[in-house]
């Protein structure tokens, strides 16, 4: 068995909670977003975790499962199981997912040199802001001056999301690609 030590660290969204564990669990800027339960099914682990009351959604990235709780619950109520339910499956060293990966998520050859130099400053300033917080942020799209991206893990929901898009990825973008960047927005997810 996989010797496997688990601590829990709070982020901006009150109920989301990352489970940090002392090894990687995905390569760098690979992560995994169920919002419910039916968008897990390559995913025994967050299966598991949405059988637990209260779960409402399960991130994985680099070391780490964020879990979205419901807010009629305090975590001091759940979170043993949660952190129960996580250890024995990586002590086991069961799959976390069940797809593989063949190529890296943010590269693509048919990217204009404006997408590369976006995802760039989303790889390099802001991915690892939003990882601190037990989240992800994702390029979806750039027309016409406008960034699309998608928030996942505890930045989904989070109440201080709205500012740290606008305040603090959009001022970024326009800052570094002045004649290129005018807005940024938030897919839904």
């Amino acid at each position: 068995m996989r010797p496997v030590s688990i601590y829990m660290e709070a982020n901006p969204n009150p109920n989301s909670m990352k489970f940090v564990v002392n090894f990687m669990l995905l390569q760098d800027g690979v992560s995994f977003d169920y919002p419910n339960v039916e968008s897990a099914k390559d995913s025994p682990l967050a299966q598991s975790l949405f059988e637990l009351p209260h779960v409402e959604r399960v991130f994985y990235m680099s070391n780490f499962v964020t879990v979205t709780k419901s807010e009629s619950v305090d975590w001091i109520e759940i979170q043993d199981g949660i952190r129960d339910t996580i250890k024995p499956y990586l002590e086991e060293e069961k799959p976390l997912i069940l797809e593989e990966l063949d190529k890296d998520p943010l590269f693509d050859e048919n990217d204009s040199e404006v997408v590369k130099k976006i995802k760039g400053i989303l790889d390099e300033y802001i991915r690892p802001a939003v990882e601190q917080d037990g989240g992800a942020i994702g390029f979806s799209s750039f027309d016409d001056g406008v960034v699309k991206v998608s928030l996942q893990g505890s930045c989904s929901g989070c109440p201080a999301s709205a500012i740290t898009l606008k305040s603090g990825i959009e001022n970024l973008l326009k800052r570094m690609l002045p004649n290129d960047v005018k807005e940024v927005v938030a897919e839904a997810s």
